[in-house]
């Protein structure tokens, strides 16, 4: 019947394969079992009307195999029988406030009660790489790998069964002036939390031959890292434009991991970690249990003294140059300055975190968009502008005291010098408010904002910001105070503070491909 159809006239063709469509969806109809009509305009109604034979459901082919019947479920609109709904969670109409606690050793304990059914809870450490002697380098990358390893207490098992058990996330962190140890879990597990946290924290086992496993594994780590020249480059900024604590190098080197071991570690721990430099801060807990849970542990800790206290290195601001040849095709650059001041001067730093907000920048393949850098003076000025331009981002690494700013970027060493040359063009522009526009500015202070309202959205950076400020300013500064000071900045605050840093020696770091290069003398001359 099919085959006749091509023979057929234009005209009579649709006619025929609509009879034959209806002719045969009437055969399924029957063939299901439903009722139908002789008639067309009647066939589709028919469709809602079961018919006697179709009363009686046939067993599915898995209850045919496995036995029992098909159960039948409600439609999507229609509740569940028997199924409770509980009713939506009563938030309170006021923000959480930070509670705070110090106990007579001097040990700081704080927290914010944020709703939501898990919490996060750190230990925080007024200890890293700036405190560490000259015989003790890669100190605390080492203790930030050896972390919630065996306890004198604890087993390594343990620990790793235990916090299964809890279903908790457990992290470490070192850094030049904090160190930090993390656990994330579900708020009925804040007992045996901050009892894991804190026995691996202030009583690891050390024990000599795990202390040479994680020796063997952080040559490798550090061999590859060799092959990330912007990894490097951080590390030789620092290096180059300090002298003294904040320019020990916060990644071990394979010189200093041979002279570390098990009893080094110890002495480093008795030293530096006493309870004056020492905060415990949560988020999603009640804080007088926190207290009454912490308590008997933190004030067994040593208060420390003028001659047992590891004593902080104090750092001076040089700036220099450096710069490494190897054999890629491409040349990694950074030029920074120094920001006099850092965390504890409150406006400038603000006003420091802005404008790098405003120069942004990233790479010349990133997707980009809102908040990435997109819009951002870097990407419009200088990734829209030259193609050989492949990363121009700005960056600030900043301390409680000091703190280095500028930007890093990666060209092709034929065009080295012009990207130093843009580098420094767009400092100096930031440093001049009539080469600021008022629209940039309220986009950048609008994109500051918004990143800190969404990272504060997670219960962990919220515990890291209750631990880390409480470190450098002894109190928490809340978000509404910090988006206050971001919403009263002007062009002229961020014209100024770049101005200020412009006046410092530039510091100038380079890898790869560098046989172009100009003097650091040239580049200096150009501010």
């Amino acid at each position: 019947m099919f085959c006749l159809c091509f023979f057929l006239r234009t005209e009579t063709l649709f006619p025929i394969i609509t009879i034959i469509t209806h002719t045969m969806s009437s055969r399924n109809v029957l063939r299901r079992g439903l009722k139908t009509s002789s008639s067309f305009a009647q066939s589709l109604p028919a469709l809602k009307e079961r018919s006697a034979a179709a009363a009686t459901t046939k067993p599915s082919i898995f209850s045919q195999i496995f036995g029992g019947s098909a159960t039948k479920q409600p439609p999507m609109d229609e509740p569940m029988p028997n199924v409770i709904i509980p009713e939506s969670p009563i938030y309170p109409k006021e923000a959480p406030k930070t509670l705070v606690t110090t106990l007579s050793n001097g040990a700081t304990i704080a927290s914010e009660n944020t709703p939501g059914a898990t919490m996060a809870v750190g230990l925080y450490l007024e200890s890293g790489s700036k405190y560490e002697q000259p015989y003790m380098s890669g100190a605390s990358h080492m203790l930030e790998r050896m972390a919630f390893k065996a306890t004198t207490n604890r087993t390594n098992f343990r620990i790793t069964k235990e916090a299964e058990v809890m279903s908790a996330s457990l992290l470490a962190a070192a850094s030049r002036e904090q160190m930090s140890y993390t656990v994330d879990a579900l708020k009925t597990h804040l007992p045996e939390a901050v009892e894991l946290l804190c026995d691996s924290a202030l009583n690891p086992k050390l024990a000599n031959h795990e202390v040479a496993k994680m020796a063997k594994d952080l040559k490798k780590e550090i061999e590859e890292l060799k092959t990330n020249p912007q990894a490097m480059l951080m590390e030789a900024v620092h290096s180059t434009a300090y002298d003294g604590g904040l320019g020990n190098a916060l990644l071990a080197s394979q010189e200093s991991i041979d002279a570390i071991d098990g009893d080094a570690l110890r002495e480093f721990i008795a030293e530096n970690y006493v309870a004056p430099r020492m905060v415990l801060a949560a988020s999603g807990a009640d804080h007088q249990e926190l207290v009454s849970i912490a308590s008997p542990m933190l004030e067994t800790v040593s208060k420390g003294s003028a001659t047992t206290t590891g004593k902080e290195i104090p750092s001076k601001y040089m700036g220099g140059d450096f710069r490494v040849k190897n054999e890629s095709p491409l040349t990694s650059l950074i030029l920074g300055f120094e920001f006099q001041g850092g965390w504890r001067d409150a406006k400038r730093s603000t006003a420091v975190t802005v404008l790098s907000m405003l120069l942004g920048g990233g790479g010349s393949f990133s997707a980009g968009g809102p908040g990435k850098g997109m819009y951002s003076r870097l990407y419009t000025r200088v990734l829209n502008r030259y193609g050989w331009a492949q990363n121009c981002t700005a960056f600030h690494s900043i301390y409680n005291d000091t703190g280095i700013v500028g930007i890093s970027a990666m060209t092709d060493g034929q065009h080295v010098n012009d990207m130093i040359a843009v580098m420094a063009e767009e400092l100096s522009a930031v440093a001049n408010a009539s080469q600021i526009t008022d629209e940039e500015v309220e986009r950048a202070k609008n994109a500051t904002i918004s990143s800190i309202l969404m990272n504060l959205e997670s219960k962990a950076v919220v515990a890291e910001d209750i631990g880390r400020q409480m470190l450098t300013y002894n109190h928490r500064k809340s978000p509404e105070e910090f988006i206050a000071e971001v919403s009263k900045l002007t062009k002229q605050d961020l014209s100024e503070v770049a101005a200020q840093m412009l006046k410092s020696n530039p510091t100038l770091c380079l890898s790869g491909d560098i046989a172009g290069a100009a003097r650091f003398e040239t580049v200096r001359a150009m501010f």
